[in-house]
């Protein structure tokens, strides 16, 4: 099976494009260098030659905060970026992945959210990636939109590094308590995403791991699991100003993935101590 990976040199998808590997797959990841998404042209070209079975879109602009004072750039590459990749895809009958995220929901509610959940999202990078999901949904016809929250990985920044490395400098750290969602290891977002491009059951699923907590308990289990001592000060979303929302509850609910036979993946916290471990190895 050949199988192009967009953003191939991000978080996600290095460890899609290792998880394919080792599934025998003849994988091509396409860095932004490689592959700009937003060149029409050099999409329809690339996807002509490598002629794919699979692509999965995991380049997107993710500078939520950014996104507020440059859209456009935002809606470039998420929106017609990706309608660029999904026009390209049908043209070659591949089967199309779209990673989304859960800022299409404007985390009003406080009931996980299921697939068939209104959208409404509060913010740049919200709508842009909703707008890449509905160009995936108007111009492809074998797709999956897979939505995910709160990624952590071996490649590239995010909160549990973050977090680490702030502890190396630091015997006090605020942390923002009243945003609630559920954090997401690549390395099981990758496995699921393989599981679920095997079969034909298309639509949108809702991978993240299991479970739920607030930005304080994620950063909490961090610092208990890596045994280190520090004090964490719950703040509010109030006293850490950022130039975009987040929305205030975002979990994400597996209805799909448990009405088409999916094993959901496991709880955060068993991820997280695989990731820590991982981390130590690697």
């Amino acid at each position: 099976m050949k199988v192009i990976v967009t953003g191939a040199n991000g978080q996600l998808g290095m460890d899609v494009v290792n998880c394919f590997g080792k599934m025998g797959s003849q994988v091509y990841g396409l860095s932004h260098q490689e592959l700009d998404v937003t060149n029409n042209k050099q999409v329809v070209e690339v996807f002509e030659t490598i002629n794919p079975d699979v692509i999965i879109h995991c380049g997107a602009y993710t500078k939520v905060d950014l996104a507020e004072s440059e859209p456009e750039n935002a809606y470039l590459v998420n929106a017609y970026g990706t309608r660029n990749i999904a026009v390209a895809a049908e043209a070659c009958g591949a089967k199309l992945v779209y990673v989304s995220t859960d800022y299409v929901f404007n985390g009003g509610g406080r009931v996980p959210y299921h697939e068939f959940d209104d959208t409404d999202p509060i913010g740049v990078y919200g709508r842009s990636k909703l707008a890449g999901e509905e160009f995936v949904r108007q111009l492809h016809s074998r797709w999956f939109i897979v939505r995910t929250s709160w990624v952590f990985g071996l490649h590239g920044n995010n909160f549990v590094k973050t977090m680490l490395q702030l502890a190396q400098v630091r015997d006090i750290l605020s942390v923002v308590h009243d945003q609630i969602g559920c954090p997401t290891y690549t390395v099981d977002l990758a496995q699921t995403i393989a599981e679920i491009i095997g079969t034909t059951n298309y639509g949108t699923y809702h991978v993240s791991n299991s479970g739920q907590c607030s930005w304080f308990e994620f950063a909490k289990e961090i610092f208990e699991k890596a045994d280190i001592p520090i004090n964490v000060i719950p703040v509010t979303t109030e006293e850490f100003p950022r130039p975009a929302k987040r929305p205030a509850y975002s979990v994400l609910d597996h209805m799909a993935l448990r009405l088409n036979g999916f094993k959901e993946p496991r709880h955060w916290k068993d991820a997280l101590s695989s990731f820590l471990n991982d981390l130590k190895t690697n």
